[in-house]
C-alpha cells in the first residue's frame, strides 16, 4: 500500500498521532480509537496491521500483549515526495523574491530615490 493511501485514512492518522506520543499496547490503542471513532477492536487491529505492514509502526510482543511504537522509517517515502515539492516551490519562491526586489528597486528609481 502506498504511503499516502495509508495516511489518507483518518483512523490510521490518529493512531500514528497516538504512537507519536510514545509506545502503547494494542488494547490501549483500541480503547482510545474505539471511543473516538466508534469502531471495534478487530477493526482497530486491522488498522494496526496496515501500519505495521507499511512500515509506519513496529509491534513488540511482551507476554500476551503487543506494544506498538511509531517507526519513523515509514515516513521516508512521504519525506522523499515532499522534498521534490519543496525543491520546486523553493525555486519559485526564490524567483518571486528576486522579482519583488527588482520591483522595489525600480519604484525607488522612478521616485528619485
Amino acid at each position: 500500500m502506498h504511503a499516502f493511501d495509508v495516511l489518507g485514512d483518518p483512523v490510521r492518522r490518529r493512531i500514528l498521532e497516538l504512537l507519536a506520543g510514545g509506545e502503547m499496547s494494542a488494547g490501549e490503542v483500541a480503547e482510545t480509537i474505539g471511543a473516538e471513532f466508534g469502531i471495534s477492536q478487530p477493526a482497530v487491529s486491522q488498522h494496526l496491521k496496515v501500519l505495521r505492514e507499511s512500515g509506519f509502526a513496529v509491534a513488540q510482543p511482551v507476554g500476551t500483549r503487543r506494544l506498538y511504537r511509531l517507526d519513523p522509517a515509514g515516513l521516508s517515502e512521504v519525506d522523499a515526495f515532499l522534498d521534490t515539492l519543496r525543491a520546486a516551490w523553493s525555486q519559485r519562491l526564490d524567483a518571486l523574491g528576486t522579482e519583488i526586489t527588482r520591483g522595489r528597486r525600480a519604484r525607488r528609481e522612478r521616485e528619485g530615490g
